[in-house]
């Protein structure tokens, strides 16, 4: 089976590197050799591979696949022992473990921690991990004494403020789209055009379109490459913290999706004093039909003010019959709304990476102008239309105890 040139280090035996640093755009292969590269692990002896995401609800629909078409590829099925959490190498007891980090009660941290012999830990979608705390504990509890031990971050790069640049990149002075080794890390990018021969003509075509009208974009999503916060994203005015410390009157806001867009419900706490917003997301999420949105909303919300999109009222008067306290607001010009969000300092609880990686990425349309990209914005039209409501169009006494 032919490799990539590229990822040739990632199964060097001879590497004692812990870190390996896997990035690239769309279409680049890093799930392909990563999934690869674990299969033939499991092949050595005591190994056990711990694969992560931030979140993970069904690993058996979402990442298997991925793996079971590389043992399927090696003709190795009757090797393998699988079930809905992990795949077992039956010739030599090694195996890969699925968990995910954020859990409905909170962080598995300790879960996670408490797992026997972990040699290699492979943290997926890397980018959304934003606590570096969180990373540092599952870090320092890899520390098989016998075997290499290794940590396996793959990621689509976002901002430079993210620590995973900061800490592999920044500080040791290794330039971001580089492939290159370190005493204690391998960085390997590639993009889709490393991949060519792999991909079909229409994913070509539409990276080439991309490349011609939106050439920012496409250097971001398709090669790659790591964003700077100041070249033309809308909110830098936003920073990761606790939320609600001071236990203000919360509410909330709802952006509905369906089947491409998610449905994002935020939770919102406004400090108009200290000119702070406090945000925290609790629904983003694809394909959710209108009970089970709805218990969703009951749950999260429990009957607080949920302000929603007036471009949906037949929705929003089916949620109401739900027992669900919600108000339509209209739109308004976006300009007029993102300029409200723009005078306050936001704070975007941890756990809510969703609202951080759109913060990251909700651009202006061309430099110098008041046009946004139609795109990284569910979280965000969701709060704006909260923000509007409250801080345009308050309604003392009504909603709202002040």
């Amino acid at each position: 089976m032919k490799i990539l040139k590229k990822y040739q280090p990632l199964f060097h035996k001879n590497n004692k590197q812990r870190y390996y640093l896997i990035t690239g755009g769309r279409g680049s292969a890093k799930s392909f050799h990563v999934s690869l590269f674990l299969v033939n692990l499991t092949y050595n002896t005591g190994h056990v591979i711990l694969f992560t995401r931030w979140t993970m609800t069904s690993a058996h629909i979402s990442i298997m696949p991925e793996f079971l078409e590389k043992i399927e590829m090696l003709n190795a099925e009757k090797d393998f022992k699988i079930s809905q959490k992990e795949i077992i190498n039956i010739r030599t007891g090694s195996r890969i473990i699925f968990r995910g980090i954020k859990t409905s009660q909170g962080t598995a941290t300790a879960n996670l921690k408490s797992i026997q012999g972990v040699t290699t830990w492979v943290l997926d979608e890397a980018e959304e991990l934003v606590d570096e705390n969180i990373f540092d504990k599952i870090d320092f509890s890899i520390r098989h004494p016998e075997l290499t031990n290794r940590v396996v971050l793959i990621l689509n790069p976002t901002t430079k403020e993210h620590f995973i640049y900061k800490r592999f990149f920044e500080q040791k002075g290794i330039e971001a789209e580089s492939n290159k080794k370190t005493k204690d890390s391998v960085y390997i990018h590639t993009s889709y055009l490393n991949n060519k021969r792999n991909l079909s003509e229409s994913f070509l075509q539409r990276a080439e379109d991309m490349k011609k009208n939106n050439p920012k974009k496409h250097k971001h999503v398709m090669l790659g490459g790591w964003l700077d916060k100041a070249e033309g994203v809308v909110f830098e005015n936003w920073e990761y913290g606790k939320f609600n410390p001071d236990n203000l009157q919360t509410s909330f806001g709802l952006d509905f999706g369906f089947s491409i867009d998610p449905d994002a419900l935020n939770e919102i706490a406004i400090d108009k004093s200290k000119k702070i917003i406090y945000v925290k997301n609790h629904i983003y999420k694809n394909g959710l039909k209108l009970d089970d949105l709805a218990k969703l909303i009951l749950t999260a919300t429990q009957k607080k003010l949920v302000v929603a999109d007036s471009a949906e009222p037949r929705l929003i008067a089916d949620l109401k019959a739900k027992g669900i306290n919600i108000v339509p607001i209209k739109k308004g010009t976006i300009e007029s709304g993102i300029t409200i969000m723009l005078d306050y300092k936001i704070i975007v609880d941890p756990s809510s990476t969703s609202i951080g990686k759109e913060f990251n990425n909700y651009t202006y349309l061309d430099k110098g102008s008041k046009m946004y990209i139609d795109d990284w914005n569910h979280n965000i039209d969701g709060i704006r239309y909260n923000v509007t409501y409250q801080l345009d169009n308050p309604h003392k006494g009504k909603y709202f105890v002040y």
